[in-house]
């Protein structure tokens, strides 16, 4: 059976719905050990900033039921040795380049997008979960004034070829209103959702695992609420959603993709199979075979 999994997100055209979640692939070398990531319909890289951020101390890990929580601090080389380094290695297969942008200020945000625009990428994902030190630092993603005013001074940062696909955090109590600010100020797409914070704590230490003491919560657990959130932002924008959040197998990715997703990103699952992408695109392709499905856009929002 002839099926066609290409999927377009915003002029950027994929040819499976299968991308990578930022921070969980490095920007593929490690996993090109175990597949040709050029199987992929694109890499989201891991965030990278105007100037190398050293990230939080150890411990930065701790695993939980269901998932982990992270509080590694966008560890990153900077933007420069990222286009030195990363970007001509990832060039050399048939997948999109992602480029996750991070910043503590809106003028950080901006200055690290103008240099990544003379990059050879094909879109940027704006991480809006990042701390806004300007402001005490609130995280940029959970206030709707905030949010309009770093999407809109980066997409005005950018050139128009290259769409701006903006992450939204979860961490908020309205995540349509976020999401309809975002496409109000300029995104191109948006991507949902990233990790909800979450702590551990050690019962013989009496202290909290990690020393950040809160972290993102990532993993299967969080899934029912990357679906709920995914459902209700594709009903409320026209934009393309890049769905995330504790997608596991391919039956997690149909499910998001039915939820409206128009693409997937899978991440924490990387850490306990490297095969996980390939294993899901397997999986997709079979579903689309026993169903009678020549089209993966027949899919996306299909759910009531």
């Amino acid at each position: 059976m002839s099926k066609n999994l290409a999927v377009d997100i915003a002029g950027m055209k994929l040819k499976n719905p299968m991308l990578t979640a930022s921070g969980t692939f490095g920007s593929g070398k490690e996993y090109n050990e175990f597949f040709p990531i050029d199987i992929l319909g694109g890499v989201m890289v891991k965030g990278v900033s105007i100037t190398p951020w050293l990230g939080n101390k150890p411990p930065r890990i701790a695993e939980t039921y269901g998932g982990m929580l992270n509080a590694v601090g966008l560890q990153n080389p900077g933007v420069h040795k990222f286009i030195e380094e990363d970007i001509p290695f990832l060039r050399q297969f048939d997948t999109k380049i992602i480029v996750n942008l991070c910043g503590h200020t809106i003028e950080e945000y901006v200055e690290v997008a103008k240099v990544a625009d003379n990059a050879d990428c094909d879109a940027f994902e704006l991480n809006i979960s990042c701390p806004n030190v300007t402001e005490g630092g609130i995280t940029f993603g959970t206030d709707c004034d905030m949010v309009g005013k770093v999407v809109y001074a980066v997409k005005n940062a950018i050139s128009g070829d290259k769409p701006l696909i903006v992450k939204l955090s979860p961490n908020v109590s309205d995540i349509v209103s976020i999401a309809k600010t975002a496409e109000n100020s300029g995104a191109d797409a948006l991507s949902l959702i990233n990790t909800l914070i979450g702590m551990k704590i050690d019962i013989y230490k009496r202290r909290p695992i990690l020393s950040n003491k809160r972290g993102g919560l990532s993993g299967p657990a969080i899934k029912p609420v990357a679906i709920r959130m995914v459902y209700d932002v594709s009903r409320a924008v026209k934009i393309p959603i890049i769905g995330m959040g504790g997608i596991s197998d391919w039956e997690d990715a149909v499910e998001m993709i039915m939820a409206g997703a128009k693409a997937i990103a899978v991440g924490t699952a990387n850490f306990s199979n490297p095969l996980a992408c390939v294993e899901i695109l397997e999986g997709i392709n079979r579903f689309m075979d026993e169903h009678e499905i020549n089209d993966i856009n027949e899919i996306i929002g299909a759910s009531e």
